[in-house]
């Protein structure tokens, strides 16, 4: 049985099918690639996994369990936003700690977890910065890293690497790549580039691939 599921799964926008009858299966601890072009449905079916987007049919299943309408928060499914989505009021180190906060954590372990996926993503020491003062690739890795801390049983990267020059998307996403394999994580990641989906996944298919 795959580690994660979607069946047949239906959703359109005023009327338009945006996924018709998407299909696919990951299994525990596989990297998979999703590529197609914009408009494709890439990210919707993102959202449709992580619980952001509720499909008009079919099922999301993950470790034999329907999780098709339990809530985001708790589907253990973690999300990179293209836009990495960071608190600005917060300081690097409350941001990789938030949803440890979010769920109960003591203060003294959100800290040292905070550091310690830090250090993990190549920014030991960046705890107390603003988020304002990061560059576009250490700003990346910092989302990543919020992403890791909550140890999610599946993560979702949207387009994580879109607004690099070349030669730091490259580095990072052989850094991403390394990551995700040293924790045997199930991840998807959504990307228009096949040579950043031959790097970071074992796996790639086609969005055409997946809606019916």
């Amino acid at each position: 049985m795959a580690h994660l599921s979607v069946d047949n799964v239906d959703l359109s926008f005023d009327k338009v099918p945006v996924l018709t009858r998407a299909t696919m299966a990951v299994d525990q601890g596989e990297v998979v690639a999703v590529l197609g072009p914009s408009g494709s449905g890439k990210s919707t079916l993102l959202r449709v996994i992580a619980g952001v987007a509720a499909p008009d049919a079919g099922t999301v299943t993950l470790s034999g369990h329907d999780i098709t309408h339990v809530p985001t928060h708790q589907r253990g499914v973690g999300m990179v936003f293209q836009d990495n989505q960071l608190f600005p009021h917060l300081t690097v180190g409350e941001n990789v700690a938030f949803g440890l906060k979010m769920a109960g954590t003591p203060s003294v372990v959100r800290r040292s977890t905070a550091d310690d996926w830090l250090a993990r993503v190549g920014l030991a020491g960046f705890g107390s910065r603003d988020v304002s003062a990061l560059s576009g690739g250490e700003a990346k890795r910092v989302a990543l890293a919020r992403t890791l801390a909550v140890e999610p049983s599946v993560v979702l990267l949207d387009e994580p690497l879109t607004g690099l020059d070349r030669e730091l998307h490259d580095r990072l996403a052989h850094d991403v790549a390394a990551l995700l394999a040293d924790l045997a994580i199930t991840a998807i990641l959504v990307t228009h580039d096949p040579d950043e989906a031959a790097t970071i996944a074992v796996r790639s298919l086609h969005m055409d691939d997946i809606n019916g």
